[in-house]
């Protein structure tokens, strides 16, 4: 195919984003090309554009970011079964080269696009009650916090769990923790608006991490016992130190945020006493996007609240510069092409 379209490109030689035109690209045997109706802008987009993330697998210099992506198949590659052209479909984060996960929108060309292409085995339909600006951000934005919760943290009803952390991911944490039945849930963030909106996702309540009575609301909600686990949303050293002392015996720590510090302990001694775990965590599995998109199917889950605003491709950048500053407190902005 010979036309061209846009694509918001990382060029990590020259540390420079742009929306410029590029061939559409074909298909490959066992591929398909989808035609974008929705992408996501995620806060590791703007870590890989002001250069705190690169690529650790890309082949070349430059890539289309975008790894939250939902559109319509638009043409198959040779091979491909199973899969009918206009489709609405869900486009899979990653893709397994040999034995190695490569990311799209990191590793290879991702859906900040008006077509991207990828394998058939990632794409998954979505159903007509979900629309596209919902189930593009349903990989990463929901089914991180799901697979930290559901598999890495194995948190279970009556739990109680601290979430650090209130934006894109945090906040959907809070959602799910309250749908599977974690109690009490405590949301803690600096600023005020998202602690207002941790309330109106589910939490029972919300804290500022600089309260000097942080400490007493943690145990008088806890009745004394200290929190079953916690989630980092946040990648900053002093969130892990709160959130370690804030756990109960056997509490769990799941790391979510990449602070690319060093991770320490204060006190091995007090921490082992405690038997305290320290659990890494990153993005989701396929059945955890595929649970998610039944469950909206079903009405057990509603992200209608989560799209904070719709901008066409075009503006790509700007949408990156509203996400870094926080204009108007976003859970996430969606590109348009």
């Amino acid at each position: 195919m010979s036309r061209t379209m846009l694509a918001g490109r990382m060029n990590f030689a020259t540390r420079t984003f742009a929306v410029k035109e590029v061939p559409v690209p074909d298909p490959g045997p066992g591929e398909v090309r989808v035609r974008v109706r929705a992408a996501g802008v995620c806060l590791s987009d703007v870590h890989l554009i002001e250069g705190l993330l690169r690529p650790m697998l890309l082949q070349g210099d430059e890539v289309t970011l975008g790894h939250e992506v939902a559109g319509e198949v638009d043409e198959l590659g040779a091979g491909v079964v199973g899969v009918e052209p206009g489709t609405r479909v869900i486009v899979g984060a990653g893709k397994h080269v040999g034995d190695v996960v490569w990311t799209m929108g990191v590793d290879y060309d991702g859906g900040w696009a008006e077509y991207v292409v990828a394998p058939a085995e990632v794409l998954l339909p979505i159903p007509a009650t979900l629309p596209d600006e919902q189930a593009a951000i349903i990989p990463d934005a929901v089914s991180t916090p799901w697979g930290a919760i559901e598999w890495t943290g194995r948190i279970k009803a009556g739990e109680s769990v601290g979430v650090w952390g209130v934006g894109g991911l945090g906040v959907h944490g809070v959602q799910l923790l309250r749908f599977m039945g974690a109690a009490p849930i405590v949301a803690v963030d600096p600023v005020e608006a998202a602690r207002e909106r941790a309330l109106e996702f589910g939490a029972d309540l919300a804290l500022d991490p600089g309260d000097p009575d942080f400490d007493a609301r943690i145990a008088a909600a806890t009745k004394g016992l200290g929190l079953d686990a916690a989630i980092d949303f946040a990648g900053v050293a002093p969130v892990r130190v709160q959130a370690l002392k804030a756990l109960g015996t056997g509490g769990r720590l799941v790391l979510v945020g990449i602070s690319g510090g060093a991770l320490t302990v204060e006190n091995d001694g007090r921490f082992q006493y405690a038997r305290k775990q320290i659990l890494g965590h990153y993005g989701s599995e396929p059945r955890h996007v595929a649970d998610l998109v039944r469950l909206s199917e079903l009405g057990r889950l509603e992200f209608s609240r989560s799209v904070s605003g719709t901008l066409p491709l075009a503006e790509a950048a700007r949408a990156v510069e509203r996400l870094e500053a926080k204009q108007g407190n976003p859970i996430r902005l969606v590109l348009i092409p």
